[in-house]
C-alpha cells in the first residue's frame, strides 16, 4: 500500500515503517556522536519504551552506555491492511539497530500495569540479563486496572478548582479560538492520580527488590514536567500535575526502600517536546510552537534525544547532579529561562490566525508532530508501495 499520514485531530491513526525506523536511527546516531557516559548503565528497564523520552532512554542506555535493555509498551501491531502504531515500528527499529551492534534487547508488548505483564519482566531479568542498574518510569496511558481490586480508572485533563478559558490552536484549521474546560470533581483527579501518579512505579520496584533483581547502587527515574505560567492551569497545576506531584512521594518511598542495596529514586523535570501526549492537551501545541521559535532562535532548543542526554550525562551518571530544592534532577532549565519565557508570554498575547506562521513555529510543530509517525522524514519515498509488515523485528 502507498501509505500517506492520516490525522485526526490530534493524533494520527497510521505509522510509516520506514520512516520511524530512520526515525530511531536519527536518534542512534546523535547518541553515538556524544562523549560517552562515564560509568553509565549496563542493565536497564525502561517501562513505556517505544515513543517519546523513553524510547530516547532505551537508546542513550543501549548506544551511549552498551547496556542490555528490558523494555515494556502496548503498542498495536500491524495487519496485512493496516500499520501498526508508531511505537510497534519505533521498537522494531530499535531490535534491528541493536541486534546489528550486538546488543541485548527485548520487549514486551503488553499491559505494564498488570501483575502477569511484571512477572514476565521478572522471568526475563533472571534468564536473560543481570541485576538491573537502572529503572527507567516513562507511562504514559489514558487508564489503568488496579491489579488487586481489578477497577478501571480513567484520567482526565481539567483544571482543578475553577474552569480554565485559554487561547487553544486547532492543529487541523489552524484556527485560534478560546478554549474552556471545567473543573475536574475530586473523584476525577483521585481517578488521575492512580492512572498517572506513583502508585505503579512503587510496586514495580518492590517487585524488583523482592525478587532480588535490583544491583548495589541502582537508581530508578520517572519522568515529569513543570512548565510556567502560561501552561500552569491546564498542566502543572491541574489533574495532571497533582498526578506528578504524588511522582514525588513515590520517589521518597522508593528512596527509602532502596537503601538496602544503595539505590536511589529521582524525579526528572524535562522540557516541553512534542509527543503523542502533549499533543492532546489543550494550549500545549500553541504553547510549543511559541517556544519552538523563541529557543531556535537563541539556539537552544533541544528534542526528547537531547534532553535525555542531558539527563544521562549532567545528572544521573555524574557526581554532581543538577537537583532543585525538592530533589528532583531538572534539565528543563533553558525553557524556564526567565528571558525566554518573558518572550513566549509577550508572543502568546500577540498571535492570532492572521500572524500564527509568523509569530510562532507552528509549521516546524507540526512537522515534529508528523515524524512522531515516521512522516516527513529525509530519504524516505512516500509514494513507494510499502507493507505494513515490513518491520517485525521483535
Amino acid at each position: 500500500m502507498i501509505i500517506k499520514p492520516k490525522v485526526r485531530g490530534f493524533i494520527c491513526i497510521n505509522a510509516h515503517p520506514q520512516g520511524c525506523a530512520a526515525n530511531v536511527h536519527e536518534q542512534i546516531a546523535f547518541t553515538r556522536a556524544q562523549s560517552p557516559v562515564t560509568s553509565g548503565p549496563k542493565n536497564v528497564l525502561v517501562l513505556g519504551c517505544s515513543t517519546g523520552y523513553g524510547l530516547s532512554s532505551r537508546i542513550a542506555a543501549a548506544f551511549g552506555s552498551g547496556a542490555s535493555t528490558l523494555g515494556v509498551c502496548f503498542e498495536k501491531p500491524p495487519t496485512d491492511t493496516k500499520t501498526a502504531s508508531a511505537g510497534y515500528y519505533n521498537t522494531s527499529g530499535f531490535h534491528e539497530a541493536a541486534a546489528e551492534a550486538g546488543l541485548f534487547a527485548h520487549t514486551i508488548n503488553g499491559d505494564a500495569f498488570s501483575a502477569a505483564c511484571k512477572e514476565q519482566v521478572m522471568e526475563i531479568v533472571k534468564s536473560s540479563m543481570g541485576k538491573i542498574d537502572l529503572v527507567v518510569y516513562s507511562l504514559a496511558a489514558p487508564r489503568r486496572t488496579d491489579p488487586v481490586t481489578g477497577e478501571v480508572y480513567s484520567s482526565v485533563l481539567k483544571p482543578i478548582g475553577s474552569a480554565y478559558t485559554a487561547k487553544n490552536l486547532n492543529t487541523d484549521t489552524h484556527k485560534i479560538s478560546p478554549i474552556s474546560v471545567e473543573p475536574a470533581s475530586p473523584e476525577e483527579i483521585a481517578a488521575t492520580v492512580k492512572v498517572m501518579g506513583g502508585e505503579d512505579w512503587e510496586l514495580w520496584m518492590a517487585a524488583l527488590q523482592q525478587q532480588g533483581l535490583l544491583a548495589e547502587g541502582c537508581k530508578t527515574v520517572a519522568y515529569t514536567y513543570l512548565g510556567d505560567k502560561l501552561t500552569w492551569p491546564i498542566y502543572g497545576r491541574a489533574t495532571i500535575g497533582k498526578a506528578k506531584e504524588d511522582l514525588d512521594r513515590a520517589a521518597d518511598a522508593i528512596g527509602r526502600s532502596l537503601g538496602a542495596v544503595k539505590g536511589e529514586a529521582r524525579v526528572a523535570v524535562l522540557k516541553a517536546v512534542v509527543t503523542q501526549a502533549s499533543s492532546a492537551i489543550p494550549v500545549m501545541p500553541l504553547y510549543l510552537s511559541i517556544l519552538f521559535k523563541v529557543m531556535k532562535e537563541d539556539g537552544t532548543h533541544e528534542g526528547c534525544m537531547e534532553q535525555i542526554q542531558r539527563l544521562f550525562s549532567e545528572c544521573l551518571y555524574t557526581a554532581t547532579p543538577r537537583l532543585d530544592a525538592a530533589g528532583r534532577l531538572r534539565v528543563d532549565e533553558k525553557e524556564l529561562n526567565p528571558a525566554v519565557q518573558q518572550r513566549v508570554e509577550a508572543l502568546w498575547e500577540q498571535v492570532d490566525e492572521s500572524n500564527l506562521f509568523e509569530l510562532t513555529d507552528f509549521a516546524g510543530y507540526n512537522a515534529e508532530f508528523l515524524k512522531l509517525f515516521g512522516f516527513g522524514v529525509t530519504g524516505i519515498d512516500y509514494d513507494a508501495e510499502t507493507s505494513p509488515l515490513a518491520a517485525t523485528n521483535f
